[in-house]
C-alpha cells in the first residue's frame, strides 16, 4: 500500500472590517496575491489554515492531510512530514509567522521546521495555544500579537 499525503488546498480571499464584502473571493479570480508581512498558522494533525494579512485584508489558505494508514513502520511519520512540507511551502515569502493549535502539532511542525525547514524555522516568531476561534478571531489575535512582537523588537507595525 502507498502512503498518500498530497494536500487539498482550498484558498480565498477576504476583507474584514465595516466595508467588508459577505462572501470570499476566489484567489483565481484575483490577478495578483496579495504580499504580507504577517501570517498565522493555525494547525492540528488533520489540517492547517493559514491566514496572510495586512491591516485591512485577509488571504486564507487550507491545506488538509489526506491519510492512509499502511502496515509500513513509520509511514505516519512521513505522512505527517509530506503534510507538514506542504505546509511550510504554503508559507513561502511570509516573513514573521505566529504558529497557533492546541495539541503537540503545533510544536511538531516547528520541531520539523528546524530539522528539515531552517528558512521557515527562521519565519516563526511565537508559538501560542489557542481552542478553536473563528477565522475573524484568530486574525485579531494575530494583529494583536504582532503589534506586541513589533514594538518589542523595534519594528515599526505596517498600517
Amino acid at each position: 500500500m502507498r502512503v498518500n499525503a498530497s494536500p487539498s488546498v482550498d484558498r480565498h480571499d477576504a476583507a474584514w472590517g465595516p466595508d467588508a464584502p459577505s462572501e470570499a473571493v476566489s484567489r483565481s479570480q484575483k490577478e495578483n496575491t496579495m504580499t504580507t508581512l504577517h501570517a498565522v498558522l493555525r494547525i492540528d494533525h488533520q489540517s492547517a489554515q493559514i491566514l496572510h494579512f495586512d491591516a485591512e485584508h485577509v488571504q486564507a489558505a487550507k491545506i488538509k492531510a489526506h491519510t492512509h494508514h499502511t502496515a509500513q513502520h513509520g509511514s505516519t511519520v512521513r505522512t505527517e512530514h509530506e503534510f507538514y512540507g506542504h505546509v511550510a511551502d504554503a508559507l513561502a515569502g511570509v516573513k514573521e509567522v505566529l504558529v497557533v493549535g492546541a495539541g503537540t502539532a503545533a510544536t511538531g511542525f516547528r520541531s520539523y521546521c528546524e530539522k528539515h525547514r531552517p528558512q521557515t524555522a527562521r519565519q516563526i516568531v511565537g508559538l501560542e495555544v489557542v481552542d478553536h476561534p473563528t477565522e475573524a478571531q484568530l486574525v485579531a489575535f494575530a494583529r494583536r500579537y504582532f503589534v506586541a512582537h513589533d514594538r518589542m523588537a523595534g519594528t515599526p507595525t505596517p498600517s
